[in-house]
Parts: structure tokens; C-alpha cells; sequence
């Protein structure tokens, strides 16, 4: 489980404070984050950048592209916020069945998108995904 991708729409808000959890919590893995519908070339929305450097986590240089093929290839693990996203990704790419799943997966939890919202709805985001990736960071340093 070397290779992890992690997706929402935009890839400014979710998938961007998820991408700095997850480097924060597994050095040495490859993480990387897209979006199904990036606002290709865009930074990271300005309240994940607050919420992420109160976090000592420094996303300023992201900036959002858009999920290929490739991407999917090459991941041995992709994370998604939602069911929808989970059923779009393995609709439209051949061989991921088994291996997307939910960062909320393991509370049974959707993550709801923050985007044009408050800091409250980032704060919210931002504490499920944290939730998520130490579940995840947890089992895969079990099957490392």
C-alpha cells in the first residue's frame, strides 16, 4: 500500500486537507489528491489553507488538477468523500472495484463539501477527514 490517492470534486478543499493528514501520517508513502471535477490550476480554498496551518500542516502550494487514468493505475488505494464518488470512479475506471473506498468508510460516514461555505462546514469536513485518515493510516500500518 504504497501508492494512495485521495478525491473529491474540486480538489480544493476536501481532498487537499486530506493529502497533507495523510503525508503528516504515512512518510514515505506517495499521496496524492485530484479532483473528478478540479478547478485544474486553482489553490487550495483559503479556509482549508487556515484550518490545515493551524494543524502545522502547510498546503499553500497545492493546486488542483484533475484525476487521469494514470492516477487511478498507479493507485493501490483511492479515497473518495462520498458513495456518489465512490460509484463514479468505479464506473468509469476499469479494475478499482476493491480498492476505493470511502475516507469516512469506517463511520459510516459521507464528508460534505465546504465549498462557498463557512469556516464552520471546513471545520466539520476538516474533523471527519482527520477521523478518517488516522482509521486508514492505522490498518495500513498493520498490513505494511
Amino acid at each position: 500500500m504504497e501508492n494512495i490517492l485521495v478525491l473529491c470534486i474540486g480538489n480544493i478543499c476536501r481532498s487537499p486537507m486530506a493529502e497533507g493528514l495523510l503525508k503528516q501520517a504515512m512518510p514515505g508513502k506517495t499521496i496524492r489528491s485530484a479532483g473528478l471535477g478540479a478547478l485544474i490550476g486553482k489553490p487550495a480554498d483559503p479556509f482549508s489553507v487556515q484550518i490545515m496551518q493551524a494543524h502545522g500542516i502547510d498546503i499553500s502550494a497545492h493546486r488542483a488538477q484533475q484525476i487521469t487514468s494514470r492516477m487511478v493505475s498507479e493507485a493501490d488505494l483511492i479515497l473518495v468523500m462520498d458513495q456518489e464518488q465512490k460509484q463514479h470512479v468505479e464506473s468509469h475506471y476499469v479494475g478499482t472495484r476493491g480498492k476505493v473506498f470511502r475516507l469516512g468508510e469506517f463511520a459510516k460516514a459521507d464528508i460534505a463539501d465546504p465549498y462557498r461555505e463557512g469556516i464552520e462546514s471546513f471545520q466539520a469536513a476538516f474533523r471527519l477527514i482527520d477521523a478518517g485518515v488516522k482509521v486508514f493510516a492505522e490498518r495500513i500500518a498493520q498490513i505494511s
